[in-house]
């Protein structure tokens, strides 16, 4: 096995990691799983002519759209389950906090963006915070952002019901990399691990010879009408009045 030399997880363990993810990754798409969302023709329609595109483009746009956004819940997964594989005192619970390490009463939980959580998600999170502690005196719980606004490692303060809360320095508002420097005691440590993450992914891709990918959803749409168009509004609107006949 090729060595990434990253002092705070073993080659097997960042290469096995890393294999999950990939793994998982959607590759396949068919008419069903186009349309779960429910596909707005009337979207469809101006997105093509507004952004000057053929409608087979706009629609594959949507397909790899929607892959994308399916593939991003495994990023969470990559970022959330690497720490199991630093130290067996940081632990990914089924239930819970996302990351939790009990020796030292440290409970987390991640978000992606530091933007991701509406004042509504921000003030219950920041109250399961304070239940913590109320219940564990040495608790210490970190709100961890993956793409923060700046390296930091803050006391993490809120307005509840008008009222802003005092601080605790046990809550706290912390970015991925100064976590990775808690964790791991060093300070480079996620630059280090974005340093080498193209390579092994790289390395993992083609060691599975990542299977190709599959879009049924053109030659379902065909079934429908041979008009591309046609078929996208009957997609949608079929059982509504006047469509049993519509064309383009």
């Amino acid at each position: 096995m090729k060595k990434y030399n990253l002092e705070f997880i073993t080659d097997e363990d960042l290469f096995n990691h890393v294999l999950k993810t990939v793994s998982a990754y959607s590759f396949e798409m068919d008419l069903k799983k186009f349309n779960k969302n429910l596909i707005d023709p009337i979207k469809l329609t101006f997105d093509a002519i507004v952004y000057e595109q053929s409608y087979k483009d706009t629609i594959e746009n949507e397909v790899l759209r929607q892959l994308d956004k399916t593939n991003s819940n495994l990023i969470g997964y990559f970022h959330q389950n690497i720490f199991k594989y630093f130290s067996k005192n940081w632990q990914v619970p089924k239930q819970g906090y996302d990351i939790e390490n009990v020796n030292e009463h440290i409970f987390v939980e991640m978000k992606n963006k530091h933007n991701t959580m509406n004042s509504s998600s921000s003030a219950k999170t920041y109250m399961r915070f304070q239940n913590t502690i109320i219940q564990n005196r040495d608790a210490k719980c970190y709100l961890v952002e993956i793409i923060a606004r700046n390296s930091q490692n803050i006391p993490w303060v809120v307005t509840l019901d008008k009222v802003k809360q005092p601080i605790n320095e046990n809550i706290r508002r912390i970015s991925i990399d100064k976590f990775y420097e808690i964790v791991t005691k060093d300070k480079l440590a996620f630059q280090k691990l974005c340093t080498i993450l193209p390579v092994v992914i790289k390395d993992v891709v083609e060691s599975i010879k990542t299977r190709r990918k599959k879009n049924t959803v053109f030659a379902e749409l065909e079934n429908l009408s041979s008009d591309l168009l046609t078929s996208i509004y009957l997609l949608s609107f079929n059982k509504y009045e006047g469509f049993n006949n519509f064309k383009f």
